[in-house]
């Protein structure tokens, strides 16, 4: 049995993280469109993600198997961007220590609540979130900063009606 770290992530842990992301994001083909499944995250974005201390990583043997990336959304609110474990170490609670690991970062540092866009229908996606405490977000309760989100998902060809935008009150804990 392999043991995982979490751990803010160092600039020498960037490069594994496109590959992670990759690799995860083929668990949605028939979800998302192609396009989407194909893309990674910025390599610049990730540098700045780290270095502001918004990014972390999973690791086994000190190789990152799974990241957790963070981004400011408004006062008191932040965002996670993207959550991946490779799927090589799925289904080990990877993710949920990644979710964990952010939301007592986001708690301890003055953060109300964590948001985060996701599919409904994917059973590690809203159900795994809905598991932890997270609630869906009504479109009346959406915040100009979320709605942007949005629309760059729908521009990129997410279909908006397969999504859904949750939030943690992290006040509750």
């Amino acid at each position: 049995m392999m043991n995982y770290e979490i751990r803010p992530a160092r600039p020498v842990d960037l490069p594994y993280l496109g590959p992670i992301e990759l690799a995860a994001a083929q668990l949605l083909a028939g979800h998302a469109p192609a396009s989407v499944l194909n893309e990674t995250t910025n390599e610049a974005e990730l540098l700045e993600a780290q270095r502001q201390g918004l990014l972390w990583v999973a690791v086994a043997d000190n190789v990152p198997v799974g990241f957790a990336h963070l981004k400011f959304l408004e006062p008191g609110t932040v965002h996670l961007a993207e959550i991946d474990v490779h799927p090589d170490h799925g289904r080990r609670g990877i993710g949920t220590q990644l979710l964990r690991a952010v939301c007592d970062w986001c708690a301890t540092n003055g953060c109300r609540y964590v948001t985060l866009t996701t599919f409904r229908e994917v059973r590690w996606n809203m159900p795994f979130y809905a598991r932890f405490g997270f609630e869906a977000i009504p479109s009346a309760g959406l915040t100009p900063a979320l709605l942007s989100i949005i629309v760059d998902e729908a521009r990129r060809g997410l279909d908006t009606d397969r999504r859904v935008a949750m939030r943690f009150d992290l006040s509750r804990t």
